[in-house]
């Protein structure tokens, strides 16, 4: 950080005991764990502006016109996409007795 303010907080008594007590199962300080959570707070309200902005932006009846053009070739047999979570092995069940 190159430069840090004091700021005098006042939290509600239940939501500062629920913060320390999870800042101390995170493992960290009450500051630390305030900061990342106003931190998170802001990144979540900058990323909801910025594609709020790109929206107004936008020129739907193009996106249109490219999403209704013909041609282009049908993908190859091996273009395919990656599994996002790698799959839990399953245990091998024992064979029924007949």
């Amino acid at each position: 950080m190159k430069e840090t303010r004091t700021y005098p907080l006042r939290l509600p008594r239940s939501l500062k005991e629920a913060a320390e007590r999870l800042s101390r199962e995170d493992r960290t300080s009450l500051n630390q764990f305030v900061v990342t959570a106003v931190a998170e707070k802001v990144s979540a309200m900058q990323t909801a502006e910025y594609f709020s902005e790109r929206r107004a932006r936008a020129d739907f009846a193009a996106f249109d016109k490219i999403m209704r053009r013909q041609g282009g070739s049908a993908p190859r047999e091996d273009d395919t996409v990656p599994d996002s979570k790698p799959r839990a092995r399953r245990a091998r069940q024992p064979a029924r007795p007949k």
